[in-house]
């Protein structure tokens, strides 16, 4: 690939990969995507029980675990450095 490529992965001296991505991003995309299954599962289950407390509160985890995962990867998106930026 040659270095004119806007869209070429940049690689460490040792091969592999790198992103333009801080930890605490990296754990709140990943934590959070863990989160949504549960809130589903929950929310499902509130569901078919028929409890609709224990629904509208998987619900409402499930919103702010959204939002908190837009605004980490906006976050990203807003360092300008890298694929992302």
């Amino acid at each position: 690939m040659s270095d004119n490529n806007p869209f070429e992965e940049r690689r460490s001296e040792s091969g592999k990969p790198m992103v333009p991505a801080t930890p605490r991003d990296v754990v709140h995309i990943r934590a959070g995507s863990f989160i949504l299954v549960f809130a589903f599962a929950v929310a499902a289950l509130g569901l078919i029980a028929s409890a609709p407390v224990l629904t509208g509160i998987a619900i409402v985890v499930a919103v702010i675990t959204v939002v908190d995962i837009v605004l980490a990867v906006r976050r990203q998106k807003n360092r300008n450095v890298g694929e992302a930026g």
